[in-house]
This record gives C-alpha cells, sequence and structure tokens, in this order.
C-alpha cells in the first residue's frame, strides 16, 4: 500500500469518524429535545392568517353561526301553522328543523333584538350605560309614534333610563323607546339604522336590512334563518339580558321616579280617548307580548312582532338542564292578536316539546384543544394539532338509553392522532381528528390540523431521526390530552 492511498484511506477513516460523531451529537441532542417537550413558538400574525386562509379553504362552513347537524336525520314532518320556520341548538349552532326558512320577510317586532344587540355592544364597549338617563326628544314620544304603534308610553319631562328603556323595548315592544334608544346611541335615526345594517354585514346575514329600528317599516327585512343566527349571537354573547328583560312578565311606566318633578303628586288618572298628551304621568302596566312565558317550561324569551305584511313572528327561546332551544316563526296566521297569539302558541309549543323529546346536548369538550406532537426529519421538532374550527356542544340524538340526557351521556369521546409526523407539516392539513361517537354511530369528527408549516430538514437531519422515530414509535411522546 502505497502512502498516498494510506494517506486517503486514513483521510477517509477520519471524515467517517467525524460524520459518525457529528451524527451521534445530533441525533443526540435532537432526541433530548423531543423528550422536552418544548413548545413551540407562538403563531406570527403571518402565520395565524395562513393557517385560517387553509381552514377556511378546507372547511368553508366553520365559522358559520348556523349549520346542518353533523350526522344524517329523517327530515322532520311537522304541522307548523307559520308560513316559515326554523329551529336550532343554541350551543352548537345546528339546525334541528325547517320550513321555508329563506324566505325574505318583514320581522316587524323582532326587529328589537338587533336593536338591543346593538346597544348591548355599546354598553359593552363603555359608549354608554344601564344607568344612564336618557333625554327625550318630541320624536320618540308616544304620541308621536306613527299610528297602532306598540308603546311603552313615553312624554316630555320624563326621566328614564337605558335600563328602562330597554325593558319597555322588549316587555311592552316599545316603538317609542326603539327610537329613544337610537338616538341616544348613535346620535339619530340614520345613524343608528347605519350601525344596525353593519353589524348585521359583519355577521354575514346577507337579507337582514332595516330602514327603522322599531320594526314599524315593512321594508326591514329579513328570513328565519338568519333571524335565528342573530339571535343565537346575541343572547350567547349577552346571556344576562334573558334573565334581566325578555323573561319579565310585565312592567309598569310611567312609575313616580319617572315623572318630571312638576308633574310628582298630580292624580294619576288621565283620559286618553281623545289622544295621547305630550305629558303621561299615569303609571300603565303592560304584559309581555310573549305569552308563553310562565307557560311552556323553560320559555325565558324572547321577541313577537306583527304588521300585516309579515303576519305573526315570534323568536321563542327555552331552556331545559343544559340545554337551549331556539325558534323562529314567520308569516304567522291569525285575523285577529287573539286569533295570532293562539297560532304562535301553537307553533311555540310543538316546536319545543318536539325538540326537547329528540335532542340534548353533549358538553364533553374537555378534549377539544391542541396537541402538541414530534415532527421529525424536520426544521422545527414540534406542532401543535388544532381543532379545525370551534365546539361548544354536540346536539345528540335520542337513539338509544330511556331518555335524551341518557343519550347525551352516553356519548364516547375518542381522540386520534400519530406518535410523531416525518417530513414536516402543511399548516391546515388535518393529522388527527376527535370523534364523537353514540352506539357504535358517529355523530361528529372534528379535525385536527397542523397549526403551522414546517418545512422538511436536509437529509442529514432525516438520518439523524431514524433513532428518535423508533423510540417515539414506541413511547407516547405526546402532550396529553383527556379522551374518554
Amino acid at each position: 500500500m502505497t502512502k498516498r492511498t494510506t494517506y486517503i484511506l486514513r483521510s477517509l477513516i477520519a471524515a467517517l469518524l467525524v460524520l459518525a460523531a457529528a451524527y451521534s451529537i445530533t441525533s443526540g441532542i435532537r432526541l433530548v429535545r423531543f423528550k422536552q417537550h418544548k413548545a413551540p413558538a407562538p403563531l406570527t400574525q403571518t402565520m395565524q392568517q395562513e393557517l385560517d386562509e387553509a381552514l377556511d379553504k378546507s372547511y368553508p362552513g366553520r365559522n358559520d353561526i348556523l349549520k346542518p347537524l353533523p350526522y344524517a336525520v329523517i327530515p322532520a314532518q311537522l304541522d307548523v301553522a307559520a308560513g316559515s320556520a326554523i329551529v336550532i341548538d343554541v350551543a352548537s349552532g345546528s339546525v334541528l328543523f325547517e320550513k321555508k326558512a329563506d324566505r325574505i320577510i318583514p320581522p316587524a317586532s323582532m326587529t328589537k333584538i338587533a336593536v338591543m344587540y346593538v346597544v348591548m355592544q355599546e354598553i359593552e364597549s363603555g359608549g354608554i350605560s344601564l344607568t344612564d338617563i336618557v333625554p327625550l326628544k318630541s320624536d320618540s314620544w308616544a304620541r308621536n309614534m306613527p299610528p297602532h304603534s306598540s308603546l311603552m308610553f313615553l312624554g316630555k319631562g320624563q326621566i328614564v333610563t337605558v335600563e328602562e328603556l330597554l325593558t319597555g323595548l322588549d316587555v311592552c315592544s316599545g316603538n317609542d323607546a326603539a327610537y329613544a334608544l337610537a338616538d341616544y346611541t348613535c346620535g339619530s335615526m340614520d345613524e343608528f339604522i347605519k350601525r344596525m345594517n353593519s353589524e348585521m354585514q359583519k355577521l354575514g346575514l346577507k337579507h337582514t336590512r332595516f330602514v327603522e329600528a322599531s320594526g314599524y317599516s315593512e321594508q326591514n327585512t329579513t328570513t328565519p334563518r338568519e333571524m335565528a343566527a342573530l339571535a343565537r349571537v346575541y343572547i350567547t354573547k349577552y346571556p344576562e339580558t334573558l334573565e334581566k328583560f325578555h323573561s319579565r312578565l310585565s312592567f309598569t311606566y310611567p312609575q313616580e321616579h319617572n315623572l318630571a318633578p312638576e308633574d310628582r303628586g298630580k292624580p294619576t288618572a288621565q283620559d286618553f280617548s281623545h289622544g295621547l298628551p305630550e305629558r303621561i304621568t299615569m303609571g300603565i302596566t303592560q304584559q309581555n307580548t310573549n305569552v308563553l312565558l310562565g307557560k311552556l317550561a323553560g320559555c325565558d324569551g324572547l321577541k313577537t312582532g306583527y304588521i300585516d305584511e309579515s303576519g305573526y313572528n315570534l323568536a321563542l327561546t327555552v331552556r331545559r338542564n343544559n340545554t337551549r332551544f331556539l325558534s323562529v316563526t314567520m308569516n304567522g296566521p291569525g285575523r285577529t292578536k287573539t286569533e295570532g297569539d293562539k297560532f304562535r302558541t301553537q307553533d311555540g309549543t310543538m316546536l319545543m316539546e318536539w325538540s326537547f323529546a329528540r335532542f340534548e346536548d353533549c358538553r364533553k369538550t374537555e378534549a377539544v384543544h391542541q396537541y402538541r406532537i414530534p415532527v421529525t426529519g424536520a426544521k422545527s421538532q414540534w406542532v401543535y394539532l388544532t381543532p379545525a374550527y370551534e365546539f361548544t356542544a354536540l346536539t345528540v340524538p335520542f337513539i338509544t338509553g330511556s331518555t335524551p340526557q341518557e343519550a347525551a351521556d352516553s356519548v364516547r369521546v375518542v381522540v386520534d392522532f400519530p406518535r410523531y409526523i416525518d417530513g414536516g407539516t402543511t399548516a391546515g392539513t388535518q393529522y388527527g381528528s376527535i370523534q364523537y361517537e353514540l352506539d357504535g354511530k358517529i355523530l361528529q369528527t372534528i379535525p385536527l390540523a397542523a397549526d403551522r408549516t414546517i418545512s422538511k430538514s436536509s437529509a442529514f437531519i432525516r438520518a439523524a431521526d431514524f433513532a428518535a422515530k423508533l423510540i417515539l414509535s414506541k413511547k407516547d411522546n405526546r402532550e396529553p390530552g383527556s379522551a374518554q
């Protein structure tokens, strides 16, 4: 063997030893890092945008306010008197029943749900408060409302708070209260209508538009589906309004403290036979326009509506145990208010009793969170698998057990995801799932998707992770998650 050959051979052996040492060190370092469970860096704004766009593309309905049930059902055939109707599960947003739910119909006084939504947003932001005293301009006085308006009986000189106006808006369906709130919240009816319509656009409601805030105009438009979506957002974001306003059985206004100082102590009886006076000093007690309050178990809202062009409308919500359903019936029949209330009562009662007899909420959400997973052969060693969409509850069908509640309690949650992912990840790509099962049937599958893109590493790093893959495949190094 020549000296040159010996030199080359020794150099090659040395290089191989260096390479082996580098391989061993790199492999060891990466294995230690896998064992350390080091959390990935938080997503940057760009990375979050990439994830959102990928998820929106793969799951186009993931942000919808309302959605179909996630499992197949035979559509119910219910004898609903109203021309259009829909029933939803408030927690899950699932549609349980619908009848011509996309017809465009004037909402009438259900418009006031949108009014309350906007006012509550303004209270939440600190722009106004429930205790604010609201100046009453003449266009909000009861005597200046259009003919046949529902009223809370606002008048000149009265002292009234935002909270009282919201109460009169809901319980009495006061058009005068709508005018007062619109002016106080945004400075004028025109500006308030712009705000209402802007908020409807933000919610993705394409057919819900308003020209005034009381619901008196037939040019206000919505559909049962969109009104149900609005109502779901409203009572989910502001659940306190149900007890504070929507479930009140009656309201008396004005009371002594609402009167101007010069009107206090005057005789309370007034003669309205020749029209309403500027100053209303007689306390008037009105029952809530929702006649199902106190009659239908669990009913605590929401809002009625009627004009000739819409027929009798009702947004109704009922809670029993931990489940809340909401129905919207529109274009209901009736030649008189008595007849209209009769059909609204029949429809609302039937839809709610049918829903509670067949469905119950399952709120086993403990498994629905991010899972940290090792990534081998890639430039980063950890990724989060994140649920592809928000999950708050599953509407469970009554297909097993002796009650709908037993069926909901019997739901099994199964989480499936890999011990490791090899060669990198792509943001928004599914690598696992969370399944809700009942009686051997899969009710819903929630995809677990990578929250970031991780590029494949060099061939050397991929080779260095060989030992890690052997260990990871035998030992569960994933972040633990509840799955039962």
